[in-house]
């Protein structure tokens, strides 16, 4: 196996054993955004986006499909098991868990869902000002079971995980015409994502969160189902959509940087993932992967969600080869690396 993944796994194993040494810095993880973090919350509202079903979880402790769109953890379960605390972090509309069980990690996201609301309704699923709703109530949920002081503790000293932004694009933008009618260029409809996450960091803010982390768009021109349709180009990644990737994040990075300076005590971090998963898409078996190109599920070009049939004979046997789960998700292989990187990057300085 090569040496570049070698030293990724060794990584992984010193942060583990380090973040043990070191837990309790932050009490719990507290997670936004859509698909790429969220573990379930869609299978408890009436939507199409959801995967708590086969094979979806093949990979999860038990096999169990609980709504992650992976065949196993997703990105928040390795950065919660890094600080020390659970391996999984549960969805916030799970009657299974309790407000015990939130108060170490809790996740609000919504796969589907963005910052436009008009992306949230494009499958009817859970817009981010709901979300923010959600943590309101959690919020006197903690203090009517735990007390101000200690809930205000978990409420102050926590991290938040916000991961949001592809489907505003992929979902809405340039698959709804009346969008691109409204905003005439793509770099308008920048400006007017950037200023809806203005308004969401600093509503968070105002509602006691300082340490949060925010990642941006991935290298969405390379998901296997952009390349499927980039017949043009013979299936190679859609450098476009790329570039409005990078345009993007680097407004997210400029917000960062603003709401620093002006937001006393906030420690919001630029976790941009975008460089390391363009590695390792271009670079697959550097990582100890055998295929970038496609998903795991199914033929791994199109399907996503309920399209992933767990009788299809295409389906691969061994998702650890594959970079990513299905068309547009990664893999658990993947978020775990990801996960790393973002720990020895952007985030240790909280451990």
């Amino acid at each position: 196996m090569m040496k570049l993944y070698i030293l990724w796994l060794f990584s992984i194993q010193f942060l583990l054993h380090a973040s043990i040494s070191n837990s309790g810095k932050v009490p719990a993880i507290i997670v936004f955004g859509d698909s790429s973090v969220d573990s379930g919350n869609n299978n408890f509202i009436p939507t199409i986006a959801r995967s708590n079903f086969p094979p979806y979880g093949k990979d999860f402790p038990n096999g169990n499909p609980t709504g992650r769109f992976s065949n196993g953890r997703i990105a928040p379960d390795f950065i919660s098991e890094a600080f020390g605390l659970k391996p999984t972090i549960p969805a916030y509309l799970d009657p299974s868990y309790s407000i015990s069980d939130f108060a170490t990690g809790v996740c609000f996201a919504s796969a589907g869902t963005g910052f436009d609301n008009a992306t949230a309704s494009v499958a009817d699923v859970i817009p981010l000002w709901k979300e923010v709703e959600f943590y309101k109530d959690y919020q006197m949920k903690l203090r009517a079971n735990f007390g101000d002081k200690k809930a205000n503790e978990i409420i102050k000293e926590s991290l938040y995980l916000v991961s949001i932004g592809t489907n505003d694009f992929l979902e809405n933008y340039y698959t709804l015409p009346q969008t691109r009618m409204k905003y005439k260029t793509v770099q308008e409809y920048e400006d007017f994502l950037i200023a809806l996450a203005d308004n969401f960091l600093r509503e968070i803010y105002d509602l006691g969160a300082r340490k949060i982390s925010l990642t941006g768009l991935p290298p969405m021109g390379c998901l296997p189902l952009e390349r499927a349709i980039n017949i043009m180009d013979l299936h190679s990644c859609v450098d476009y959509y790329n570039d409005v990737a990078l345009e993007f994040n680097a407004k997210l990075g400029w917000l960062v940087t603003k709401l620093n300076k002006e937001l006393h005590g906030f420690q919001l971090v630029d976790a941009n993932a975008y460089n390391m998963l363009l590695q390792i898409v271009k670079h697959p078996s550097q990582f100890g992967f055998e295929d970038a190109t496609v998903g795991c599920c199914g033929t791994g070009r199109f399907e996503m969600g309920i399209f992933c049939d767990p009788k299809s004979p295409f389906s691969c046997k061994n998702a650890n080869k594959y970079v990513f789960w299905d068309a547009f998700h990664p893999s658990e292989r993947t978020s775990q690396l990801v996960s790393n990187y973002l720990m020895q990057k952007y985030l240790a300085k909280f451990l």
